[in-house]
């Protein structure tokens, strides 16, 4: 069935792009942010491949027909117009299935997906790879870290030098444009705290922990490295807001630094050590109340005390040292979005409508990387070093 334009105006936007066919290789491609793209497809030696007509409505129905009608044509030539210049979609849409879909989680490849569609697609999706300048994605990111996304433009940059990088290996383009912009964009400063990164000393700050003699600081140690959370979080948690059937702990706004809702997955792991925590002090408000039985939680320096027990002086290991350990780890692994992990730190989210509905964000991802977290400090602490 041929489409009209009156088709094509009433096209809306769904979860995920889809095509209308008009026939002949050509079809309306229309994505979740709303744009359209005309695509032509067609076949050499029996594999299918793509190239744009432009965008809707900037093409109409009529010169995107034209377009594809000459070619059909040129295809007799043997070179075929436009197919030594794909669009920046048709490429990332090709790296994807051939380097990310056979490595790479589901839930990971719907996080690459949405930061295609809702953010690079609709500046630079339609462009072909060899138009495309770091003007054009420096624009981009500066429009991102104007509504105080610093880390999303930051990522965004490197997500658009992966897929040139595969466009120069398969012969696309001869060049990165992002290689350019290093420098260009806004960098988030942080406060560092003392911490550990190298394997085979976090292994031995585990097997320092699972000797710790006084049992709930010795799981609020544990529970401190498995959910890297922030120190005034852990203090204050309360067996009500631990859920055990669905295996997550539900951190109201008003504990958080932001004051907005946080859920922490908890690995099975963590669920095995709440378990043992929770006969020694499930008949109290808190998980780790203070030890004087005044019914206050455990005081901010009991993390630190613990510490500097086993050995580790302040330049060695904080309590606030537990997150900079897991988000070194985490991101230094290439397994895990920055966005995932961040959302999973707790890190502002300064669009503040986005924010409030997103404590649940990424979730099955975060899930599955508090597991793997926990299975690597496992595996650290079975090692012989």
């Amino acid at each position: 069935m041929s489409l009209t334009e009156l088709m094509i105006k009433q096209a809306k936007p769904e979860e995920k792009k889809y095509h209308m066919g008009d026939g002949h290789g050509l079809a309306l491609e229309v994505h979740p942010s709303g744009k359209k793209y005309w695509i032509i497809r067609y076949w050499v030696a029996g594999k299918e491949k793509r190239t744009s007509a432009g965008t809707y409505p900037e093409v109409s129905l009529k010169q995107a027909r034209d377009k594809n009608m000459d070619f059909r044509r040129s295809l007799e030539t043997g070179k075929p117009i436009g197919a030594d210049s794909e669009t920046f979609a048709t490429v990332a849409a090709e790296w994807m299935e051939k380097r990310m879909a056979p490595v790479c989680a589901e839930s990971y490849l719907r996080t690459i997906r949405l930061r295609l569609d809702r953010i690079i697609y609709p500046a630079i999706g339609h462009m072909k790879m060899s138009d495309i300048t770091s003007s054009h994605i420096l624009a981009m990111c500066r429009n991102i870290e104007g509504k105080g996304n610093i880390e999303t433009a930051s990522r965004v940059k490197t997500l658009i030098g992966q897929i040139f990088r595969y466009a120069i290996a398969t012969s696309r383009v001869d060049s990165d444009p992002t290689y350019a912009l290093k420098g260009a964009l806004q960098t988030r400063q942080e406060k560092h705290y003392s911490t550990l990164t190298d394997p085979s000393k976090i292994a031995l700050l585990i097997r320092s922990i699972d000797a710790y003699p006084f049992a709930v600081i010795r799981c609020a140690l544990k529970f401190s490295a498995l959910t890297f959370c922030r120190p005034g979080e852990i203090r204050h948690a309360e067996w009500k807001e631990i859920d055990f059937e669905k295996a997550q702990w539900n951190i109201p706004p008003e504990k958080m630094k932001m004051k907005r809702p946080h859920i922490v997955p908890l690995s099975i792991q963590t669920t095995v050590t709440l378990r043992e925590l929770y006969f020694l002090t499930g008949n109290q408000t808190w998980l780790f109340p203070s030890a004087r039985r005044d019914g206050r939680p455990m005081s901010d320096g009991g993390i630190r005390v613990a510490l500097r027990a086993m050995g580790y002086g302040n330049d060695d290991m904080t309590a606030h040292g537990f997150r900079a350990m897991a988000s070194t780890v985490l991101n230094e692994s290439g397994l895990f979005l920055s966005d995932v992990i961040e959302r999973q730190l707790a890190h502002v989210e300064s669009n503040s409508v986005r924010a409030a509905y997103n404590h649940a964000e990424y979730l099955p991802q975060r899930r599955d990387m508090l597991q793997w977290w926990a299975d690597w400090l496992d595996g650290l602490n079975k090692e012989d070093i």
